[in-house]
């Protein structure tokens, strides 16, 4: 008793466990706490009663109106048991931990009587529950003083198989030694017979250092003099080109003057056109038979390509399938583009070969000799619209041959100013 108030007994250690841990709960939930256990209620909830118990317990014990914040905030967690605690009347089978945990906090009239009696009453249950405690306790220390014994000795043994494991290594080391030291003597030895290796390398790396220089003083010199040579070769080049040129400049003004003296007047056409007529008009000629020069005439058709640019222009299925109609596609485009190799470097004549390709979505392979191009139609696009174009493109007067037997591009071909010749010309002229 102090000053004529009662004070409570000794708080034990189940108690006093029990209420710095609902308190430490509690902290989050106070809105103005003591300075000194502000950063407690920062910690994790966990560490809180194990970090900042001591600064709990003295705010509890020292500042009233913190106890009566986390009273209410024990009693959110308890209500039932600190409603019975306000009202005096405490049920028997509360747990007195928390009963004597509630007491302490709400401290109702006469709170201490009760307090000391539930504190008391911990005591007789927690006596022999204590007591059996220490008895296990002292088993365990024990069976732990039998196995520290017993470690002891597995320690000593592992000692004593160390020490000869250690006696073994500081042999090997002084074996590792001597090895060392032999090796370290051979090494210099080696390191000795490299510094002669190295010195005959410097020496002659410095004699054909010397050589490399003499060698290149003398390509330089012949350098130089091939140079002078050039120049001296291209002197003589420009001055005879010099001389060339003068000439044809002469030559050139020579014949302007001259046709201006006669007033002749700008040459139009050429020696073949009157040929070229007759033949577009009259699609044929007859020098010794009937349809001995017509356009299925191998030799019509050579006099053709042998016009200066003459272009030609093949329907290539309908030439091969003619000429070759047992073989596969592949082997009748094989067989029709390697027999116009000779006939293309013979004449000259720009060759297009154009096959059908509209109702296929891959193109087959084609190698083309050289002076012929190969086109597959796009896919949708027949081979004979592709001719169409190709003769459109060309400009009127160029003679252009298109090889087919299909009436309709023949007709068409015809109109738009291109000479046709039909499939079998090619091939006779082909087969010689």
């Amino acid at each position: 008793m102090t000053d004529g108030v009662p004070t409570p007994g000794p708080m034990p250690e189940a108690v006093r466990s029990r209420l710095l841990n609902l308190a430490s709960q509690a902290l989050p939930q106070i809105a103005d706490l003591p300075a000194s256990v502000r950063k407690v209620a920062t910690f994790a909830p966990a560490r809180r009663a194990k970090l900042g118990g001591s600064l709990i317990a003295s705010a509890l014990e020292t500042d009233d109106e913190f106890r009566v914040h986390v009273a209410k905030q024990v009693g959110l967690e308890m209500p039932a048991l600190t409603e019975a605690v306000g009202s005096g009347v405490v049920p028997q089978a509360a747990d007195p931990v928390d009963l004597a945990v509630l007491l302490w906090l709400n401290r109702p009239e006469g709170w201490v009587a009760e307090y000391d009696a539930v504190v008391a009453r911990l005591e007789t249950v927690v006596g022999p529950v204590e007591n059996e405690k220490v008895a296990r306790l002292e088993t365990r220390l024990a069976q732990a003083d039998r196995t520290a014994r017993e470690a002891k000795a597995a320690h000593k043994a592992a000692v004593e198989e160390l020490k000869a494991e250690n006696a073994a290594l500081r042999r090997k080391l002084g074996e590792a030694r001597a090895s060392v030291r032999s090796a370290s003597t051979e090494a210099e030895q080696t390191v000795t017979d490299a510094a002669a290796h190295r010195a005959k390398a410097e020496a002659a790396r410095t004699t054909a250092e010397a050589e490399a220089r003499r060698l290149r003083t003398q390509l330089e010199e012949a350098q130089s003099a091939l140079a002078a040579v050039r120049r001296e070769t291209r002197s003589d080049r420009d001055e005879a080109t010099l001389r060339a040129r003068l000439l044809l400049d002469t030559l050139l003004d020579a014949g302007q003057g001259l046709r201006r003296e006669l007033a002749l007047p700008t040459l139009s056409g050429a020696p073949s056109d009157r040929v070229e007529a007759d033949i577009a008009r009259a699609g044929t000629r007859d020098p010794s038979g009937t349809n001995a020069m017509g356009p299925a005439s191998p030799a019509l058709l050579e006099q053709m390509l042998s016009m200066p640019r003459a272009r030609l222009i093949i329907d290539g299925y309908n030439v091969s399938k003619t000429a070759w109609p047992d073989s596969t596609l592949e082997a009748q485009r094989i067989r029709l583009l390697n027999g116009l190799g000779p006939l293309v470097a013979r004449t000259g004549a720009e060759t297009t070969v154009v096959f059908d390709a509209a109702s296929q979505t891959t193109r087959g392979i084609a190698n083309a000799p050289r002076g012929v191009k190969v086109l597959f139609s796009p896919e949708g696009v027949i081979a004979d619209d592709v001719i169409r174009d190709l003769v459109d493109a060309e400009p009127q007067g160029r003679v252009v041959v298109v090889v087919s037997t299909d009436q309709e591009i023949v007709s068409d071909v015809r109109r738009a100013g291109a000479r046709a010749m039909w499939s079998a010309a090619l091939i006779g002229l082909l087969a010689r």
